[in-house]
């Protein structure tokens, strides 16, 4: 291993849940077991794969205890689902005394040390095939980690998009396609594992389009309320349509990024960052998602950028101090605390969790 250097990270507990085998029925509510947090979370992000035929789809909540009050909070609506759009929308205007859901994310006003999860199938034949929620105190401020494992270089061959490439293409989508990157970076993972719609389903995105299925899950990920396409668990559940598992959780270093290079699995990443902050960038960001791809004999992170102006310009390496500070920093130093996607073959197993953070 590499230098170990102080480290000042926050809390972060990811759990599985196991979800019904069988589709729910119409009204039909499942509803999780309490779970204990094990410290006082600030933010909770529940995420999912599902399956709803037409006419279907599902609504996904949570409820809180505080550290402050033993009874439990209201119901907080963290989404509602289908794969066909109707409904896809996040809920704004929840806000209370014990928090409010920021699109895709409960913030707390009080500590939370436990919370509940429910699951409503609104038609008949939802299936649920994979739910998770990320628990977080996120860090006041940013975090040093340790250095590159020693292990050598590592990179997949994950195919590269640029959401530029379809600047102009359904403007009615968050402005176009300028403004994908988070559907450019799944489309790109899902190309990496063969999967993805067919020709069919791409045939309704239009003539002479460079890759249809970055302008499909675009359109297959657009949260209604928020009219963006940057809602983390919307991207996850369109991933979970095309058979991968799937969810949100917060890494901790960079270290934790290259243990899931080596176990073959690429990561979508969440940061911000001015361009200085991250040499080689060119550009500057309020919130932006790319690939993780692997790192370099010395470390360095080397991703599929779809910020590049066009589809040879994607694969980038980032040096891995200036990496780590822009994306592990707190929400309130502008970063996102380290939220990752975490997309891949049920078959294919993810490398031991060494902080019980996926």
């Amino acid at each position: 291993m590499g230098p170990v250097l102080t480290v000042d990270l926050a809390p972060v507990a990811f759990t599985r849940f196991a979800v019904p085998g069988a589709a729910l029925r119409g009204g039909e509510a499942w509803t999780g077991e309490e779970r204990a947090v094990g410290f006082a979370a600030t933010q909770l992000v529940p995420s999912w794969t599902a399956r709803t035929p037409a006419g279907c789809w599902i609504e996904v909540e949570l409820r809180v205890r505080t550290a402050e009050r033993p009874s439990w909070s209201k119901w907080y609506v963290m989404g509602r689902w289908s794969e066909h759009g109707d409904p896809r929308t996040s809920v704004p205007g929840q806000g209370d005394g014990d928090g409010d859901v920021a699109v895709d994310t409960f913030v707390a006003r009080r500590p939370v040390v436990a919370y509940q999860v429910r699951v409503t199938a609104h038609g008949e034949g939802a299936l649920l095939t994979g739910l998770g929620v990320l628990a977080s105190a996120v860090p006041p401020r940013p975090v040093t980690t340790g250095g590159p494992s020693g292990g050598g270089a590592v990179e997949l061959d994950v195919p590269r998009h640029s959401q530029h490439a379809h600047a102009g293409h359904h403007p009615h989508l968050d402005g176009g396609g300028a403004n994908w990157c988070s559907p450019a970076s799944v489309a790109m993972v899902l190309g990496f594992w063969g999967r993805g719609p067919g020709p069919g389903e791409l045939a309704v995105m239009g003539d002479g389009d460079p890759a249809p299925g970055v302008d499909h899950a675009a359109a297959g990920v657009y949260d209604h309320s928020y009219q963006g396409t940057g809602n983390w668990p919307f991207n996850v559940a369109y991933a979970g349509r095309y058979g991968l598992s799937g969810f949100v959780t917060r890494l901790r270093s960079a270290a934790e990024l290259e243990l899931f290079a080596r176990a073959g699995i690429p990561l979508v990443a969440s940061l911000s960052f001015k361009a200085a902050e991250l040499p080689g960038s060119c550009y500057s960001t309020n919130g932006h998602l790319l690939v993780v791809a692997g790192v370099t004999a010395g470390g360095d992170v080397v991703v599929n950028d779809p910020a590049a102006p066009d589809d040879a310009g994607v694969r980038r390496v980032y040096p891995r101090a200036a990496f780590e500070n822009v994306w592990l920093r707190s929400p309130g130093s502008g970063g996102s605390g380290g939220i990752v996607y975490v997309l891949h073959p049920p078959d294919v197993s993810l490398p031991d969790s060494p902080d019980g953070n996926w």
